[in-house]
């Protein structure tokens, strides 16, 4: 709820609760893609609505329920694409120049590193889940066919 808002900011789709908790996080942090939202930050936004939530749910179920080998290339999927769209929203982080941006952006290495730290867990969460794809053996077992 509150990551999509930045498509769709300004109207009054969201309760007031959720446009003043993403201000709030947005100043306090100083995440101006959040408030002034690059073209293409908010076209992963816009994979985020289209791809990555519809996922969530059949992965819960998956992971809830067990066994179920068939997430694993969902899975695949969707970990390599939210690690990569992660990588240049690190270097926008890192590297851009905010003084030109309408809303405060982080200035010192700590703000940056502060920003980044929230942006984290969208790499670290989804790489190990492409590593348990990949290697676990409860995901990556073939079937074992019966000889005649």
């Amino acid at each position: 709820m509150i990551d999509l808002q930045p498509l769709v900011h300004g109207a009054g789709i969201y309760p007031q609760c959720l446009t003043e908790l993403l201000k709030w996080y947005a100043v306090t942090f100083k995440d101006s893609m959040m408030l002034e939202p690059p073209s293409w930050f908010k076209s992963f936004i816009c994979c985020e609505a289209a791809l990555q939530l519809p996922f969530f749910p059949f992965a819960a179920y998956a992971f809830l329920k067990g066994g179920c080998k068939w997430i694993r290339t969902p899975a695949i999927i969707y970990s390599t694409h939210v690690s990569t769209t992660v990588l240049p929203i690190f270097a926008h982080i890192l590297f851009h120049d905010f003084s030109t941006s309408k809303h405060q952006g982080p200035e010192t290495v700590q703000e940056r590193l502060t920003l980044l730290s929230f942006y984290a867990p969208y790499l670290l969460i989804p790489m190990l889940l492409l590593l348990t794809m990949l290697y676990s053996p409860k995901y990556n077992e073939v079937e074992k066919r019966k000889k005649k």
